[in-house]
C-alpha cells in the first residue's frame, strides 16, 4: 500500500505543473499563489504581468516558453511549484526539472482535441515514474458529463483516471463541486475560498454512484476496503483519505479535480490534496535511488542573469548544503556554492544553507551543467539520463554586424547552457553557424533572447541544400598548361578518361601512364587538381560518384612542376566535365512521422505536396492512437515541415529524417538552383 499519511516526513515538496498548451498551467500558478498570500491578487497571462511567465519572450508571446520557479508557504509547508511549458516545442523544459519532483500536477482541458498532446506528457511522467494529479480546468466550458469526458481521456493515462470531486450544477450552470472524499459541497466564489455547503438532496444519487466507483478503483489496491464495499459498509474517510494518498504516491492511480484556474476556483482544494496526498522528498529520494544518508542534489535548470552571473536552480534531494561548500558532480566536475537562494514568487532570498528538499538557485558553479547530479561527497552517481527530442527545425543566424561574430558565439555558448536542447553546428564549407531546435518559435525565441539579453541585431537564414552534381557519360579530355615569362616557365599536359560511377560509389582516381611520359611525382599532382575541380564542377556544386584516369601526358625537364601539372588537370576537368553531360543531384531524406491516427490521412496528403513518397504507415508501437508515416521527402521540402505537420495535428506531431539517397533533379527547379548559385558566385 506504500508509506500512510499520517506516517510521511514533512518538509519542503517541489510539484511541477505541466500540461498542453493553453491549458491553463500558469494561470493555475497564478491561483495558487494568490491563495496563499505569496501575491496580493490573481493576475491574468494576457496582462503580462504574472509571476509564471515573467521573461519578455513569455509576455510577448503570451505563453511559456521556459520553466519558472516559485516556492510559496501553505499551512506551514514549504512547497516550491515550476510551472513548464505546454508547447511541444519547449517541452524538452519539463525533462530534467521532472526528475528532481515529488509529484506533477497535469493541467488539462475538457477539450478532446487536446489528448494527442496530453498523451505526450502523461508518457513523459511514466517513463521517469512521476507521481501525478489531473487538474481538469475550464470545467465551466465543459458540456456533458464530467465522467464521459474522463472516459476520452482516460486513453492518454496508463493509470486509472480516479475523478475525486464531481461538478455541482444549477440548471446548465457548473456552480461549484462535490468532494467524494469528504462527502461535502463546495459553491464557488470567484477569486475567494468556495462556501462549504450540504450536497442538495438532487445530487445525492449521482455523488454516491461516483463515490462507490472511485472507492471500487480504490479497493483494487486495498483487501480490507473490497471486503467493506462487499459488506456495503460505509468506510472510514480517514481510510479513503490514506488510500487517496498511498496509490497516487505507489503510482495506481491518477486523482482528477476539477475548477476553473482563471476564477481561481478549485486552487484551495488542489492545494490541500497536494499537502496531504503528494510524496514528500524521502520517496522521490528513495524512486531516484539515492543512497540514505547521500548528500545529493539534481541539477533542473541553468539561468545566466545580467548581475549574479549563472545560477543553477537545483532540487536537494539528501543532505545539507552550506554556501561556500564544495559540491562534486556524476560527471567529475566540481565547484564551490557562492551563494544560495530561495525562490520566492517575485524575489530571490538569500539564505546560508540549502535545507534538504528545497528548491534553490546556486550561484557561480560554472562547470555545472542541467541535468547534472551533485553530491558533497566526490563520488556520486547521476540520477537521471535526459534525453531531449530530436531536432526538427534549423536555421542559419548571422550577426548583422561583423564586429559581433565574438560576440554571438559567446552569447549562444551562454544560451545552450540554458537550453540544452539547442544545438550549434558550424558549417566547415561556408562557415555559417547553424542553430538546431523544435519548431519556428523555438528559433523566434531563441533570436529574440540574442537581441534582447546580449543586445546583439541578428539575421536568420534557411540552411543551404547541400546539392550535387555528377555525370551521365564519359569522355576522354587532354589539358595543356603551358607558360613562358622569362627564366623557367611551366609546363604540364595530361590525358584524362572522365567516366560516371554507380550512385553512392563516390571519387575514384587511376592511371595508366606508362613509359614514364608524366613521372611519378607528378601524378598526386594531378590528382590533387583533380580533386580540386571537383569541389565545384560545371554547374557549381561539388561532384560526386565520378572515376577518372590519367591515361596519357607529357612533361617537361626543366619547365614542369607539381602546379602545372595541377592547373593541366583542372583545365582538363573543365573542359571533359562540360561533355559529360553533367546533372544536378539533390539528397532524399527517409522521414518517420509520428502522429495522431486520426490526422495520418492528412499527413498522407501533405507528403506528396512536397514532392514526397509515401512508403507505408502503420500503428505507432506502445502508442495507443498513434501512427507512424515513413515516407521519402527531399531535404528542400523539409525545412518547414514541421510547421505543417503541428498545425495539422494540434501541435503534437513530430519526425525524424535521415539522410537516404541522392537523386536526380531536372526541369525547372533544377533551373532555379542553378541559376541562384550562379547568382551567389557571381
Amino acid at each position: 500500500m506504500g508509506t500512510r499519511a499520517g506516517d510521511r516526513c514533512k518538509g519542503p515538496k517541489c510539484i511541477a505543473i505541466v500540461g498542453p498548451f493553453s491549458s491553463g498551467k500558469t494561470t493555475l500558478l497564478e491561483a495558487i499563489l494568490a491563495r496563499t498570500g505569496s501575491i496580493p491578487r490573481q493576475n491574468q497571462v494576457s496582462s503580462g504581468n504574472t509571476v509564471g511567465d515573467s521573461s519578455p519572450e513569455a509576455r510577448s508571446h503570451l505563453m511559456s516558453v521556459e520553466a519558472s520557479f516559485v516556492t510559496t508557504e501553505f499551512m506551514g509547508e514549504s512547497i516550491t511549484f515550476v510551472d513548464c511549458p505546454g508547447s511541444i516545442e519547449f517541452a524538452f523544459e519539463a525533462q530534467p526539472v521532472l526528475a528532481g519532483c515529488d509529484m506533477a500536477v497535469v493541467v488539462a482541458e475538457p477539450d478532446e482535441k487536446k489528448i494527442p498532446a496530453l498523451q505526450l506528457i502523461m508518457r513523459q511522467l511514466d517513463d521517469l515514474g512521476i507521481p501525478r494529479m489531473l487538474f481538469l480546468n475550464k470545467i465551466d466550458k465543459a458540456s456533458g458529463s464530467v465522467r464521459d469526458l474522463l472516459k476520452l481521456l482516460q486513453p492518454a493515462s496508463s493509470t486509472p483516471l480516479l475523478l475525486r470531486q464531481i461538478p455541482l450544477r444549477h440548471g446548465d450552470t457548473i456552480i461549484g463541486s462535490i468532494d467524494l472524499a469528504l462527502e461535502r459541497a463546495y459553491i464557488y466564489r470567484e477569486h475567494q475560498p468556495s462556501e462549504t455547503a450540504t450536497i442538495p438532496d438532487d445530487d445525492k444519487a449521482r455523488e454516491m454512484e461516483a463515490r462507490f466507483s472511485m472507492l471500487e478503483t480504490l479497493a483494487d489496491h486495498d483487501d480490507a476496503l473490497m471486503e467493506q464495499l462487499l459488506e456495503e459498509i460505509d468506510p472510514p474517510k480517514d481510510a479513503v483519505f490514506d488510500d487517496l494518498s498511498a496509490d497516487l504516491r505507489a503510482g495506481n492511480v491518477t486523482p482528477v479535480l476539477i475548477g476553473t484556474a482563471e476564477k481561481g476556483n478549485g486552487a484551495l482544494r488542489l492545494l490541500k490534496a497536494i499537502r496531504h496526498d503528494a510524496p514528500d522528498v524521502e520517496e522521490t529520494r528513495k524512486r531516484l535511488g539515492v543512497p540514505a544518508e547521500k548528500s545529493a542534489l539534481q541539477v533542473m535548470k541553468t539561468v545566466h542573469t545580467p548581475h549574479g552571473g549563472k545560477l543553477s536552480v537545483c532540487r536537494i534531494l539528501g543532505g545539507k548544503f552550506p554556501d561556500g561548500s564544495e559540491a562534486f558532480s556524476s560527471r567529475g566536475k566540481s565547484g564551490k556554492i557562492s551563494g544560495i537562494y530561495a525562490l520566492l514568487a517575485n524575489e530571490q532570498k538569500k539564505v546560508p544553507v540549502a535545507e534538504e528538499g528545497a528548491t534553490v538557485a546556486l550561484g557561480k558553479l560554472e562547470d555545472i551543467e542541467t541535468g547534472d547530479t551533485l553530491s558533497l561527497e566526490r563520488s556520486i552517481d547521476k540520477l537521471v539520463e535526459i534525453e531531449f527530442p530530436t531536432h526538427v527545425y534549423a536555421t542559419v543566424l548571422r550577426p548583422r554586424e561583423r564586429k559581433d561574430d565574438v560576440r554571438l558565439h559567446t552569447a549562444l555558448q551562454r544560451l545552450l547552457q540554458e537550453d540544452p536542447s539547442l544545438r550549434m553546428d558550424q558549417n566547415q564549407d561556408s562557415g555559417e553557424t547553424i542553430v538546431s531546435g523544435h519548431g519556428e518559435m523555438h528559433m523566434r525565441v531563441t533570436v529574440e533572447r540574442l537581441e534582447g539579453k546580449y543586445q546583439i541585431p541578428i539575421d536568420r537564414h534557411p540552411l543551404r541544400v547541400p546539392y550535387r552534381e555528377t555525370i551521365r557519360k564519359g569522355t576522354t579530355q587532354r589539358g595543356r598548361h603551358k607558360k613562358q615569362s622569362g627564366g623557367h616557365g611551366q609546363f604540364g599536359d595530361v590525358v584524362l578518361d572522365i567516366k560516371p560511377l554507380p550512385r553512392g560509389t563516390g571519387f575514384e582516381f587511376t592511371d595508366t601512364i606508362t613509359g614514364g611520359v608524366v613521372p611519378k611525382q607528378y601524378i598526386p599532382s594531378v590528382e590533387a587538381g583533380v580533386r580540386d575541380f571537383l569541389k565545384c564542377g560545371a554547374l557549381g556544386f561539388p561532384v560526386v560518384d565520378v572515376a577518372v584516369n590519367l591515361a596519357d601526358g607529357s612533361y617537361h625537364s626543366v619547365d614542369s612542376s607539381d602546379m602545372a601539372f595541377q592547373l593541366a588537370a583542372r583545365l582538363a576537368m573543365r573542359e571533359g566535365m562540360a561533355e559529360c553531360s553533367p546533372v544536378l543531384l539533390e539528397p532524399i531524406l527517409k522521414v518517420e512521422i509520428y502522429t495522431p491516427s486520426d490526422a495520418t490521412a492528412k499527413i498522407t496528403g501533405l507528403v506528396p505536396q512536397r514532392r514526397g513518397q509515401i512508403l507505408g504507415y502503420d500503428t505507432r508501437p506502445g502508442w495507443e492512437g498513434w501512427d507512424v508515416v515513413e515516407a521519402t521527402i527531399p531535404q528542400a521540402e523539409i525545412g518547414d515541415l514541421i510547421i505543417e505537420l503541428r498545425s495539422a495535428t494540434s501541435g503534437s506531431a513530430s519526425y525524424r529524417a535521415k539522410f537516404d539517397h541522392l537523386s536526380e533533379l531536372t526541369g525547372r527547379l533544377a533551373e532555379a538552383v542553378m541559376q541562384a548559385q550562379a547568382s551567389k558566385a557571381a
